[in-house]
């Protein structure tokens, strides 16, 4: 991982068992007349079904490499590949409707829409899909997430816990393929943030998702089959589960 892809290399696409994948991704940005490398290099194969957390220090790089591998962003040089999709070769439009039909997102800041209920947040991605269950399927989601009763209620209306409970529903609603969550129980005491992860694994091990996680908390990514460390804008190690 010491060079950036040279411009109009080839790019070998993933065998059918990889879901995401990065290919020397370098990720640069102009400061004060030079250069800093956000990115260097980073080569990361994640397989379908799998559980991976992404931890480091803050600054380095950790959520700027998730949103190149959700393909919220695009690298200065590298590949990024979804379910076989080079998410790199493809213009905003393009990524956008790869993005609906592959992943779903938790955030930390939780990103419902504040005029809308929990029960139409959680239904908004399955409006977006035209599923004429949408309701009926919304409904079930926060049945399971413990908030059956709060489905009228407006995000102002829940705590903060109830809130990262309806984005989690949410995200799960269309049953993405591959999941992606950045600090999702980083707003939370840390009580609710047990409650939280308990829900969100087992959720994930219900919908057999592929997970990639940002996170600061070690027991959080405990829980993950497998952890890569970002040191530096650089994956360090990747170590296997046991």
């Amino acid at each position: 991982m010491t060079g950036a892809t040279p411009a109009g290399s080839a790019a070998t696409a993933p065998g059918d068992d990889i879901i995401v994948q990065a290919q020397q991704l370098w990720q640069r940005v102009s400061i004060h007349g030079g250069t800093l490398d956000i990115l260097k290099g980073i080569d990361l194969e994640i397989k379908r079904g799998e559980s991976v957390a992404i931890v480091g220090a803050s600054g380095s790089g950790k959520t700027t490499l998730l949103g190149m591998l959700a393909g919220l962003d695009t690298p200065s040089s590298g590949r990024v590949f979804m379910a076989g999709h080079d998410l790199t070769a493809m213009n905003e439009e393009e990524r956008a409707r790869l993005r609906g039909q592959y992943v779903g997102f938790i955030f930390q800041n939780f990103q419902l829409l504040p005029a809308l209920t929990a029960l139409e947040n959680v239904m908004l991605p399955l409006e977006l899909r035209r599923d004429k269950s949408d309701r009926e399927t919304a409904m079930a989601l926060l049945e399971q997430v413990g908030l059956g009763d709060r489905a009228v209620h407006y995000p102002r209306q829940l705590s903060g816990g109830e809130q990262q409970r309806v984005a989690i529903a949410r995200a799960f609603a269309s049953q993405p393929p591959v999941l992606f969550a950045d600090e999702p129980t980083g707003n939370l005491d840390t009580q609710t943030g047990r409650t939280i992860e308990d829900l969100l694994f087992r959720l994930n091990r219900e919908y057999q998702t592929t997970l990639v996680l940002v996170t600061h908390d070690p027991q959080l990514a405990s829980h993950c089959g497998r952890t890569c460390v970002m040191d530096a804008g650089a994956l360090t190690s990747e170590p296997q589960p046991a």
